[in-house]
Formats: C-alpha cells, sequence, structure tokens
C-alpha cells in the first residue's frame, strides 16, 4: 500500500470515510478498503465519531467499576487505560516522540529523524508520564463527585482529541514528510466543513454536559473550545519547527486537546 493516497476512478461513500476513521484511528476490526485523499477527507470528518465510541467504551468501564465499588482512581485508571488499548498506544507513543522532536532543539530534519526513531528519549519519557499522571488525577477528581462526571469527561476528552486531528487535517496545513499519515490527510478537509464539525462536536458535548444544568452545558462548550485551542498552540509550533504535520504530530495533538478537555472540566 502506497503512503501517498492517489484519487480512484469513484468517488468514496460514507461507509468508505468511516473505514478510513476508524481503520486508522483504531484497533477495531475494521477493513481499510481505500487510501485516497477523498477518502482521507471523509475519514478525517468522522474522525470525532471514532472518539466518541473510544470515549464511551472508556466511560462505560470507569463508571461500571465507579458503581461497583472500585472507587475513583481505580475508576480514572481504567478510563486512561481504555483509549491507550483501543489505539495500540499510538498517540501516546506520537505524543513522546513529538516532544523527543521539539525537545531536542535541532534543525526540522533532525528533529523529525529523532521523532521516527522507535526509542524514547528523556523529553518523550517525562512528557508522557505527566500526561498520564495529568489524566488519571483530573479524572479521579471527577469520579470523586459522580459516575455521570467522569464518564462525560472521558467522552468529552476522547472526541475533542479526535476532532483536534480534522482541524491539524484542514486546508492549508502542509505535512512534513512526503509519506505516513500525515502526507496522506494534510490539507485534505476544507475549513468550512471543519468548522462545522467544530460547531457539531461543542453541541453534542454541551448536551452531554447538560446533566449539571446550563452551567454544566457552557462548561462543556467552554472545556471542548479550550482544548481545540491547546491543540491549535501545539500545531502552530510543529508547523514551525517541522515545518508541517506528521502521524507522531497528530498523536501529540490527540493527546494535549484531550487532557486539556478533562483539565478544564474539573475547574469552576
Amino acid at each position: 500500500m502506497s503512503d501517498t493516497p492517489t484519487a480512484p476512478p469513484t468517488p468514496p461513500t460514507p461507509a468508505d470515510a468511516l473505514r478510513f476513521a476508524f481503520g486508522t484511528l483504531t484497533v477495531l476490526p475494521v477493513r481499510l478498503t481505500r487510501w485516497d485523499r477523498p477518502t482521507a477527507r471523509g475519514g478525517m470528518l468522522c474522525a470525532p465519531l471514532a472518539g466518541l465510541v473510544v470515549g464511551l467504551c472508556a466511560a462505560a468501564l470507569g463508571a461500571v467499576l465507579l458503581l461497583l465499588g472500585g472507587g475513583p482512581l481505580l475508576a480514572a485508571v481504567a478510563t486512561v487505560a481504555v483509549p491507550a488499548g483501543l489505539t495500540r498506544g499510538l498517540h501516546l507513543d506520537g505524543l513522546a516522540d513529538t516532544a523527543d522532536g521539539l525537545g531536542s532543539g535541532k534543525p526540522a530534519d533532525d528533529a523529525l529523524r529523532i521523532m521516527k526513531q522507535s526509542d524514547i528519549g528523556p523529553f518523550g519519557v517525562i512528557v508522557l508520564l505527566l500526561a498520564l499522571l495529568a489524566q488519571v488525577a483530573a479524572l479521579y477528581e471527577l469520579y470523586a463527585t459522580g459516575w455521570a462526571a467522569g464518564a462525560a469527561a472521558a467522552v468529552s476528552g476522547a472526541v475533542t482529541a479526535r476532532l483536534a486531528l480534522t482541524l491539524a487535517s484542514r486546508e492549508g496545513v502542509p505535512a512534513a514528510r512526503p509519506e505516513g499519515l500525515g502526507a496522506a490527510v494534510a490539507g485534505t478537509v476544507p475549513v468550512g466543513r471543519a468548522a462545522v464539525a467544530v460547531l457539531a462536536a461543542v453541541a453534542v458535548l454541551a448536551g452531554l454536559g447538560a446533566y449539571g444544568g446550563a452551567y454544566g452545558a457552557l462548561h462543556a462548550a467552554l472545556a471542548v473550545l479550550l482544548g481545540l485551542a491547546a491543540g491549535e498552540v501545539l500545531l502552530r509550533h510543529c508547523r514551525r519547527r517541522l515545518g508541517g504535520v506528521t502521524g507522531d504530530v497528530f498523536g501529540g495533538l490527540a493527546e494535549t486537546a484531550g487532557l486539556a478537555t478533562i483539565v478544564v472540566l474539573t475547574l469552576g
């Protein structure tokens, strides 16, 4: 399979787009049947749906453990473990590799070479450890207030994490390498469609937060927007330092946006 998508003779169907989203962003048994830029466009627009499924699985396990008396800490750890398992840790690995590349302080080509290596350096270890601890700590605080708060945060974080990938695939954002997932999806999503995806996700997640009343809905919407803002800050930095996006950068963006969303939900 080529890393650079080529346009097939027939346009992709919605099912093709969903297969692309779930086949590239999860380890669920979905067969990826097309690898071309039109399908990549639809797939990245469907990325938040993949996040919704991952988030619901994480929320279900965390809530069940809490209701069975496992305590908020165990529920938080389980909630963090599920997305890691459903992605084979690819997003966490991308976060660590991106931290190593950016933290090296080297020129773009050297930083990209560092990111492509299979080992994890000191910057990656530190960032990965702190990110996981922050996720567990934030979810612990939320589960301590009740299963609904923890479950809603798990879903909101997972959806926002993948929504950040939709935004990172928008037109005008280049790939840092000529191959890989970054090259496959970079610049495929029209800006207008990306904005619609953001509005739809904010509306859905605000509705999810409405269990806490009007303030809960507003808080949830703000958490999503601030999570996306955190991802956008990292994206802009990666564009300056690396020249564009890579698969590792996508992983770093997802983890950053998801973590920021959960943290904001613990505040206020």
